[in-house]
C-alpha cells in the first residue's frame, strides 16, 4: 500500500486556531491587553519559535503580574484541549483508507503534546501510526524521521503533505517523495525548490494525491 505522510500542526489540525484561542483566554483571564495578540502570535512564528524564547518574551512582558509557571502550564498544554479535526479533513483521511494508503503523521514537537493532540481529535483512529520528533530524536527536515516514520516499508510512491516549506516540503524531497504544499492563503516563496503540488487546504491536498497517477 502507497504510504500517505501527513504533518500535524497546521495540517491536520488548526494549531494556529487553537493557540490564538488560549492566548486571548490568558490576556482575558489576567487582565492584560487585547491588542496584545497579534504580538504573541507573531512571537509563536506557527509554532517554531523554541518554547524556552517564547517563556523568556512572555514572562519578560507579563511577569510582574503572571506567575512564571502560568506562562509555562500555558505553552505546554493550554492549546492542546482546542484543536478539532474538520469534517472536510476526517473525510479526506476516510476516502484515503478506503482507497489503500497508509496514513502516518510525521510531527515535530513533544510526544506527550502532540499524542495528546492526535487523541483528542480521533486522530490515533483514523491514522495507521506516527511518528514524533521527540520521541525519535530527529526533527523535520531531517530525511531520518521520515525513514523513521516508513519503518521499512517502501517510500517509492510516497507522498508528504505538509504546510512548512523547509520542514515539509525541502524535508521530503530530501529523499525523493512528492509533496503537497498546503498554503493556507501564502504564496510560494523558497526559489530554489517547490512542491510537487500547492493546494489551498489539506482535504484539497489529500484528493490531489489520491487522483494522482
Amino acid at each position: 500500500m502507497p504510504l500517505l505522510l501527513l504533518d500535524l500542526d497546521n495540517t491536520l489540525v488548526d494549531r494556529d486556531a487553537a493557540v490564538r484561542s488560549a492566548m486571548a483566554a490568558f490576556l482575558t483571564d489576567h487582565d492584560l491587553p487585547a491588542t496584545d495578540l497579534p504580538r504573541l502570535m507573531a512571537a509563536d512564528g506557527d509554532g517554531y519559535t523554541p518554547r524556552a524564547g517564547l517563556a523568556a518574551l512572555m514572562t519578560a512582558r507579563y511577569g510582574a503580574r503572571v506567575p512564571p509557571h502560568t506562562i509555562h502550564a500555558l505553552l505546554d498544554n493550554g492549546a492542546t484541549d482546542r484543536v478539532t479535526l474538520s469534517d472536510p479533513v476526517r473525510t479526506a483521511l476516510l476516502t484515503a483508507r478506503a482507497a489503500g494508503w497508509t496514513l502516518l503523521v510525521v510531527t515535530n514537537g513533544r510526544t506527550a503534546q502532540q499524542t495528546a493532540k492526535l487523541e483528542r481529535t480521533g486522530l490515533d483512529a483514523l491514522l495507521d501510526g506516527w511518528t514524533i520528533s521527540e520521541a525519535v530524536g530527529r526533527k523535520k527536515p531531517d530525511p531520518k524521521i521520515f525513514h523513521a516514520a516508513a519503518a521499512g516499508r517502501s517510500l517509492r510512491a510516497a507522498w508528504m503533505v505538509g504546510d512548512s516549506a523547509v520542514a515539509d516540503v525541502l524535508g521530503a524531497r530530501g529523499i525523493g517523495l512528492r509533496t503537497a504544499w498546503v498554503s493556507r492563503g501564502r504564496r510560494w516563496t523558497e526559489p530554489a525548490f517547490a512542491p510537487t503540488h500547492t493546494a489551498p487546504d489539506t482535504a484539497s491536498a489529500i484528493a490531489h494525491v489520491l487522483t494522482s497517477p
